[in-house]
């Protein structure tokens, strides 16, 4: 059983992003299941620190980007939206090159608040980051 609103693809999201932050560090996009919805992202000049490591501030912005997404896409957009109260992360290992890929899933699906969990993982599927995202859902006011 799906729990998104209505369905959406990849494509819609990667719509969703453009001109923002996320277009920027080069999210991407690039599965959605029953579910999660999945991205990567590069570790390139975009998104490493001074010891040409990902950043872990760009691993918390994937964490975010997806769980955010996803969290809105749960709700009805004509009545509701998700804004972000809390993340947290632990980096778990160094990505020095190439691509990682967040997944974020939910733990939890209220009426006022979403709990997603994000494994951001290498192109050798291993652990890099693990972090937990506290959305509001929110009325829209119309």
């Amino acid at each position: 059983m799906s729990i998104w609103y209505k369905s959406f693809t990849p494509s819609d999201a990667q719509q969703r992003s453009k001109g923002t932050m996320i277009q920027h560090i080069g999210v991407e996009f690039t599965e959605v299941g029953d579910t999660f919805l999945r991205a990567t992202m590069p570790v390139d000049d975009r998104t490493v620190q001074p010891f040409r490591i990902l950043h872990g501030g760009a691993s918390m912005a994937l964490a975010e980007t997806l769980g955010s997404m996803a969290a809105n896409y749960v709700v009805n957009p004509d009545t509701h939206y998700c804004v972000g109260l809390d993340i947290n992360g632990n980096h778990i290992r160094a990505a020095r090159s190439g691509k990682v890929t967040g997944t974020a899933t939910p733990l939890h699906l209220g009426t006022s608040t979403q709990v997603w969990t994000i494994e951001i993982r290498d192109e050798e599927d291993r652990l890099i980051c693990i972090s937990r995202l506290t959305m509001a859902v929110l009325a829209l006011n119309k």
